[in-house]
This record gives structure tokens, sequence and C-alpha cells, in this order.
């Protein structure tokens, strides 16, 4: 029997009851700007059935420096002399805040699977290498899957390693890179295929049809599949790609 494919999108595009209603999981988004109250979150679970799975993205102070524009979009203010301490995985008391409050948000959405998305200037280097390390060690141990999103190009023999040590879920777009070998694979739709402008691109019935042959190759292997869409048509593309999926 093949492994499952769980088909959703990156933050709700439509209202919970019809998402509810439509798919059976979500990525939470609104944790990665700022966490929010905890009997807000326990709202959520409580929306939704008791089936439906949540991930959500960790909170970026863990991994995004307090000068990305990110923290100001969310609204979040951040004294001079504490914005050196966040991001990067650095190993500072600020960081494995971030990590503990993300961490239950995680246990109230009853969540399997954190995202930790990298942002473009965490690259390869043995700083940034030490501290990630030393990070996943360190919230050992812990009851979830962490999918890491790199987005600067980090060596794979690296990452390959760190998948088997911890373990890490290595989390791509699957239009832009395969992930290295594992149990799970976490897919996060950008709708950038090459020279195609990021988020606005809406997927052609060949790209999903290309996509659906290399998840179904994932699931043959033995490979549980997570698709999520986090483009401007996310709702729309989920769902041909799901119809399209049953046709397979």
């Amino acid at each position: 029997m093949n492994a499952p494919i769980h088909v959703g999108c990156c933050g709700f595009p439509k209202a919970m009851p019809q998402y509810f209603r439509t798919f059976s999981v979500v990525e939470i988004q609104k944790t990665f700007y700022q966490l929010p109250r905890e009997d807000t979150a326990a709202g959520w679970r409580e929306k939704a059935p008791a089936e439906f799975e949540f991930t959500l993205k960790a909170w970026q102070g863990i991994t995004h420096l307090a000068t990305s524009p990110t923290y100001r979009k969310a609204g979040i203010a951040i004294s001079e002399s504490q914005k050196a301490h966040y991001g990067h995985f650095q190993p500072t008391d600020e960081v494995m805040q971030a990590w503990e409050g993300t961490r239950r948000m995680a246990e109230i959405l009853q969540a399997r699977i954190i995202v930790l998305q990298c942002p473009p200037n965490f690259k390869p280097g043995d700083e940034n290498q030490r501290n990630l390390e030393s990070f996943l060690q360190a919230i050992q141990p812990h009851p979830f899957r962490l999918a890491i999103e790199f987005r600067a190009d980090w060596p794979r023999d690296f990452i390959e390693d760190l998948c088997r040590r911890f373990p890490v879920i290595h989390c791509t777009d699957p239009f832009a890179a395969d992930p290295v070998p594992g149990d799970v694979a976490y897919y996060r739709l950008h709708g950038a295929p090459p020279g195609e402008k990021m988020y606005r691109y809406q997927y052609t019935d060949g790209d999903l049809q290309n996509l659906a042959d290399k998840l179904t190759r994932d699931t043959q292997a033995g490979r549980e599949v997570y698709c999520m869409f986090n483009n401007v048509t996310m709702w729309e593309d989920a769902l041909r790609f799901r119809e399209r999926l049953l046709a397979v």
C-alpha cells in the first residue's frame, strides 16, 4: 500500500469552517510572525474536526535576525540591546524562549510537524552550522518532527547528515529541489517555477500532473508526503491538485 499524501494550504485562504470541510491539514502561518494567545490556538483546535491535522511555522525569533522586515510586519518592537540575540539558531535565551513558545503552540494544536524556515541570509558557514546543530541538540527530547527549509545553498551532504542524526525532515519546494531521502517529505509550493514571479504564479495542468507523478513515486517508495500550497491561488491549486491525485 502506498504511503499517504496530505494536501493543504499554508494559512487559511477561506474561512475556517469551509477550510475544515474541504481539507484535512493546514500549516499555520501566524505563529511565524507573532505567537497567538494560547486560548486563540486552543479555539482553533476545538473548532477543527478531531482528525484534522495542524502543522505550524516556527516563530521567527528562532530563525530570523531582528533586522528582518518580518518583525516590522508583525509590529514587534525589540530593544537595541536585544536585537543581536534573535535568529539564526543562536545559543541565546531569546532563541530558546522563541522555541518554548513555538513548542507550546504545537502542543495546544496537537501538531506533529513544526516548520523551521531559514531566511536567505542564513548561509553555509561554520558558525551557522554550529548554531543549528547546537540548537537541535539543546531542544531534545521533544515529540515533534522538525521540517527545515533552507533558502540558501547548503551542502547536500550536510543536510543528509543532519536528517540522519536528529532526525529532521528536509523541506523543499518540489519545483526547485528534491529533498534528501527520508521517511517523510514536506513540500511547500511557493508558486515560483524557474523564471516565474514568486507567489503570484498559478500552477498549470501540466505542472500539477508532473507534481502528481513525483509525489506518487514518493509514496510508492514508502514515503509519507505533505504537499502544502503557499501561492496566491493556493485554494484553487490545492483543489485542482487533489482532484488530479484522485485520477492517478
